[in-house]
């Protein structure tokens, strides 16, 4: 979980309320799904302080910042609000720009496409200020910007900057600048051999033909995003006063999130935010040219009857209205008609309310209902919710597929297999890439905040083969299993996925066959008393006549083969393999 650094005098001038009570700030800290992770060297200077805090929401990356997480618990205690919207535009009120543009070069369409941008005024900059955006900075670029291939950052001193500004795509093999850390001009694939910064981050642009850099309009570089800045337009110091905020990468929502979060953090700093227009030559899902910080959060709709019931309480409309608002949101709310429809959870006769909130500018975590009656829990606090014990009687027992399924890890076990768990997210690369699939039905996170972690997975047979890629070294045969859950798009389902109990086995050794597989199959099925037949199947991941669907009643419940040569080679295996999956629940 992202861990951050305040510094104690920034932090509580930002929260308006001075804490000495540490165990009382803990508790306070349960707002923000934070808690103390260490306390202040109490021997430092009061200014030099500074307190260690463990975020354990992933979903909130506004609360990574000293700002962000004093703006959750100030408003959350009756604090102090900040009208932000007179710095964000919206696509029915576009702010002026006046000479701050940024274009976009068509040519990087395919490199790193989207950018946005802002300034901020008002103030020097301080030592506190300046740590607090290079942690910021950090945080979001490395956690929610997946290592800063998605959400890259650079701060640039304005007074030094002629605009309008040049986002383009250059020839990295003749094209030099001084970056940061260095006296002396570097080529910008010398950057990617040699500075430590380009050999953290160089995969980002590795194999690319063009590279991105930003320059002002005389043509001095300032950064090579997402690697590096240079040392001359790039390289902010304590006293700068006006500072341009520039974001790239490769996905207009996070970028546009990611903004708002820092233009957030710094008005609540006492600094103004000018907007600044960047001019994409092509579409970015918001339009061609943009002006930035931009408010793109959908509203989320929420009933009062969903909330009491989830919640166990009696909240009235006005507690449910004054939750909401202690967590940022703007509400409206209206009585509605006591419909199943309109109203799931209300008895009929009864009126409900249903509440759109529309979520702070920083803030992009509401996918369902259910997230704004957490945030009602939260907003009325932990402790308002009293202990109840349970009034039902229950025998626990295992359910059905659990029984079927230990049956079938007996029978497998019995036939030398042996069993592996693994997790049920993972990457595009090893779902969707190296199984020679489409991604068509394979669900992909929202807001995933790692790329290991963005799909679930739709088979068996990935898991499998990702411990089989690590286990070289093994005597063979190898023959290893799994039961558990898999999922993916499914439209004629109401909730447009599926989610099934599968079987996935396979045998990896220099003798494995379509015969031996058809062999295994049919052991299985026999002793799970199943009648079944084969039909000729055309799936990518298997060789082309050389593999089977396994049917019941008419339908496919699974299928088995070899493994096509395409898919060993890109989970470097070098021995034939073959393998099968089951849907357990169509033949319990």
């Amino acid at each position: 979980m992202p861990k951050i650094e305040v510094n104690q005098n920034l932090f509580f001038n930002l929260l308006g309320k001075k804490y000495n009570d540490w165990e009382v700030f803990e508790k306070v800290l349960t707002t923000a799904k934070a808690e103390l992770d260490e306390k202040p060297d109490e021997t430092l200077p009061e200014a030099e302080r500074v307190i260690k805090i463990e975020l354990n929401d992933t979903n909130r990356p506004d609360l990574w910042s000293t700002a962000g997480l004093a703006r959750c618990l100030r408003e959350h205690a009756g604090g102090k609000k900040n009208d932000y919207t007179k710095f964000m535009s919206t696509k029915e009120k576009i702010l002026d720009t006046a000479e701050r543009v940024v274009t976009v070069d068509p040519e990087l369409k395919d490199i790193r496409p989207y950018m946005v941008s802002f300034v901020i005024s008002g103030k020097p900059i301080d030592e506190p200020m300046l740590l607090d955006i290079i942690q910021t900075q950090e945080k979001l670029c490395w956690n929610f910007g997946r290592k800063r291939k998605t959400v890259s950052m650079g701060v640039y001193r304005v007074a030094d900057i002629q605009w309008p500004v040049h986002y383009k795509a250059v020839d990295p093999d003749t094209t030099s600048f001084i970056p940061l850390q260095c006296d002396q001009p570097m080529t910008c694939r010398q950057i990617l051999k040699d500075h430590p910064k380009g050999k953290d981050f160089g995969w980002i642009l590795e194999g690319m033909k063009k590279f991105p850099l930003l320059t002002d309009n005389r043509g001095e570089t300032m950064s090579m995003a997402p690697i590096i800045n240079s040392a001359t337009l790039g390289q902010v110091k304590v006293g700068d006063k006006d500072l341009m905020v520039e974001l790239t990468g490769s996905e207009m929502e996070s970028l546009l999130l990611s903004a708002n979060i820092v233009a957030c953090d710094f008005a609540d700093a006492g600094y103004e935010i000018l907007p600044v227009k960047v001019e994409h030559p092509y579409d970015t899902g918001f339009g061609k040219t943009i002006v930035t910080p931009f408010y793109f959060q959908p509203t989320t709709d929420a009933h009062l009857s969903a909330a009491n019931k989830k919640l166990g309480c009696d909240l009235t409309e006005k507690e449910m209205l004054e939750a909401l608002e202690k967590m940022g949101n703007s509400v409206t709310y209206k009585a509605i008609d006591t419909t199943e429809k309109t109203a799931p959870y209300c008895k009929a006769n009864k009126n409900d309310v249903l509440y759109t909130i529309a979520p702070a500018p920083y803030r992009n975590d509401f996918l369902h209902e259910a997230d704004v009656v957490e945030d009602v829990m939260i907003g009325r606090g932990l402790d308002s919710f009293e202990p109840a014990k349970p009034n039902d009687f229950t025998i626990g027992r295992l359910l059905p597929i659990t029984l079927f399924s230990r049956k079938a890890k007996n029978i497998l076990t019995g036939m030398g297999y042996q069993e592996m768990i693994f997790n049920y997210m993972g990457s595009k690369k090893n779902y969707i890439d190296r199984m020679n699939i489409s991604a068509e039905k394979v669900i992909e996170v929202a807001n995933p905040m790692s790329e290991n972690y963005q799909f679930i997975r739709p088979s068996i047979i990935p898991s499998l083969l990702e411990s089989e890629s690590q286990s070289g070294n093994a005597v063979y045969p190898h023959k290893i299993y799994e039961i558990g859950k898999v999922a993916f798009i499914e439209p004629s389902e109401n909730t447009g996925t599926k989610t099934i109990q599968s079987l996935g086995f396979i045998t990896v050794a220099s003798n494995a066959n379509f015969n031996e597989a058809a062999s295994e199959v049919s052991t299985l099925l026999y002793y799970l008393d199943h009648q079944y037949e084969v039909k000729e199947t055309e799936d990518p991941r298997f060789i082309p006549g050389r593999q089977a669907a396994i049917m019941v009643n008419g339908k496919q419940v699974g299928i088995f083969g070899e493994l096509h040569p395409q898919v060993l080679t890109n989970w470097e295996i070098t021995v034939p393999c073959v393998a099968g999956e089951i849907n357990l629940e169509e033949i319990m």
